[in-house]
């Protein structure tokens, strides 16, 4: 759905593709949704340790200090976006995070901003401590 820009600044074809693809307003919602996921702190420790390792409730609920209610919430938002999945063995059910290209890309996303504040962050306030950033 093509629609005529009330100024006109040169725009080509790429501004029409731009407005199709606009148009789309479920793709985006979806979008919304997924990083919706990345809202809560515990949500993105717990889905990030899942990235990482394969865990029980119980386990999960030790590393993070909460209850196993408490992660047992945060899961199931987790495991209905598809994000992680789970496997049972006997009594006992496994968490991980799921072998799909969104949950890698959340991944990606959670280590590179960790990477890129976190780090910078740490290492400003540890040569505040030391001098090495003063001059």
């Amino acid at each position: 759905m093509h629609k005529e820009l009330p100024h006109y600044h040169g725009e080509g074809q790429e501004t029409v593709l731009i407005q199709e693809q606009l148009s789309h307003v479920d793709d985006f919602q979806t979008v919304a949704d997924l990083l919706k996921q990345l809202s809560d702190t515990t949500r993105i420790r717990i889905f990030w340790l899942l990235c990482h390792c394969e865990e029980c409730v119980l386990n999960i609920s030790a590393m993070l200090e909460m209850s196993s209610p408490a992660v047992s919430h945060h899961l199931r938002p987790l495991k209905n976006s598809g994000l992680i999945v789970c496997r049972r063995e006997g009594k006992e059910v496994y968490y991980r995070a799921a072998d799909t290209s969104q949950s890698r890309l959340l991944h990606q996303i959670i280590e590179q901003v960790m990477e890129i504040t976190c780090l910078n962050q740490k290492g400003a306030s540890h040569g505040k401590r030391t001098g090495k950033n003063q001059k």
